[in-house]
């Protein structure tokens, strides 16, 4: 990769940064957030050949890796601000990679209306690595937490569920993939920023790690278990068209980055009304068996699950 640190800092990402980070020429930013707000912090890595493929588009990790974090702000119903970047590049990096990774930011950068405060670059040897720490806002108060599902609450999912896994089977050569669409859905997440549900929501979680694990940490912060219906899962048409072959990994495989959420089963019209476009959709019941997670298939019978989701060591 040619040029300096300096160099490369000035070239690709202080056109990215806001007042805030000073352009990039100081070791901090001196931000002032919002008054009465609550700030909301996480941070996310994506590493390749474990988070992403060799030769995925770098505009897409860069966008995928905003939208990881992204998603951690939506399951706690915040409004994103801005991020502090990461990158760990091999010296052979190509200098159009690093330019089409900064360009994927920028496009990022205007859909969900952000801007980058500051970060750090360093050189590896080893795989690329890349993370954000996602700086956003709630009110007071008001911030969903895995905590707080009662029994009786009804399991809600947005969107659909397995999309992800199955463009990464794809691109495995497992799944015949036409259309593009499972690639897509792999590569370019949707977060689900902005949905206005405090009133009714009493806890949530994003779709990272699978459906069934992820759910299991609503259910043992909350003290809870639950019932779901593998049929009621809500799956894209492509899904379907892919068969039952593939539920288990779609219930299992992550990288969706739809909400799961605990809200009383009357709440479904208003949950639907608010969320819109996005579907929403009830697929089970939390229920008082603490920590036991039964998923029926759609002869009701309980299914078993070698791997509930992705294993991070």
């Amino acid at each position: 990769m040619s040029g300096g640190e300096f160099d490369r800092i000035a070239r690709y990402f202080a056109p990215l940064a806001n007042e805030a980070a000073l352009g990039l020429t100081d070791d901090a930013a001196v931000w002032t957030p919002p008054a009465g707000t609550s700030l909301v912090l996480t941070v996310d890595q994506m590493v390749e050949g474990v988070h992403f493929l060799p030769d995925d588009p770098p505009d897409c990790v860069a966008r995928k890796l905003l939208r990881r974090n992204l998603s951690d702000l939506a399951a706690m119903g915040a409004e994103p601000i801005g991020y502090l970047l990461t990158t760990a590049l091999r010296a052979d990096t190509p200098e159009t990679w690093l330019a089409d990774f900064a360009d994927g930011l920028r496009l990022d950068q205007q859909k969900f209306g952000i801007a980058l405060f500051g970060g750090d670059s360093t050189s590896t040897p080893g795989p690329v690595m890349t993370s954000v720490t996602m700086i956003g806002h709630v009110a007071p108060g008001l911030a969903w937490h895995r905590a707080g599902a009662r029994a009786g609450d009804a399991v809600f999912v947005t969107g659909t569920i397995g999309d992800a896994v199955l463009g990464l089977e794809a691109a495995r050569g497992k799944l015949a993939d036409p259309t593009g669409y499972f690639r897509e859905r792999r590569l370019l997440p949707e977060p689900r920023i902005g949905l206005r549900l405090a009133s009714w929501v009493h806890a949530a979680i994003d779709v990272s790690d699978g459906l069934v694990q992820d759910l299991g940490h609503i259910c043992e912060n909350s003290g809870l278990g639950a019932e779901i219906e593998a049929a009621l899962v809500p799956a894209s048409v492509p899904a379907r068209a892919a068969g039952e072959a593939w539920l288990e990994t779609r219930l299992t495989g992550g990288d969706d980055y739809e909400l799961v959420l605990a809200a009383p089963a009357g709440t479904e019209p208003a949950l639907r009304a608010a969320c819109a476009p996005v579907p929403i959709t009830r697929i089970g019941v939390f229920t008082d068996s603490h920590r036991k997670i039964v998923v029926t298939d759609g002869h009701g019978v309980v299914m078993a699950f070698a791997h509930p989701g992705w294993q991070h060591f």
